[in-house]
């Protein structure tokens, strides 16, 4: 029952702070150099969710060649930048850690 409550504290809070800037902004025009830097948010937070379970899979600095998941990750790296398709990505990387996981 805690993690319910966790998971709503989390939604209220995360709501009324996106609530709260777009009842003060209003439609007030953000800056072209704001709306920049903006379209840099996403990526940068899934990096900062992925990298740490990527480089660090067992609590300790792993980057040796028998870490499976930075293998995947290099092959969606590579993937990403060739196809242009965060699914096709997502799906590369998924198949390459299955296929590493079995093979050792």
């Amino acid at each position: 029952m805690s993690n319910w409550l966790i998971i709503a504290g989390m939604v209220a809070v995360t709501y009324s702070v996106r609530l709260s800037v777009i009842a003060l902004l209003g439609d007030a025009a953000m800056p072209p150099s704001i709306n920049r830097a903006l379209r840099y948010v996403p990526p940068a937070a899934l990096t900062a969710i992925i990298v740490p379970a990527v480089i660090m899979p067992d609590g300790s600095l792993d980057v040796s060649p028998g870490n499976a998941r930075l293998l995947a990750a290099l092959v969606a790296a590579v993937v990403a930048w060739t196809s242009k398709s965060a699914i096709i990505a997502i799906g590369a990387g998924m198949a390459m850690l299955w296929l590493m996981q079995w093979v050792m």
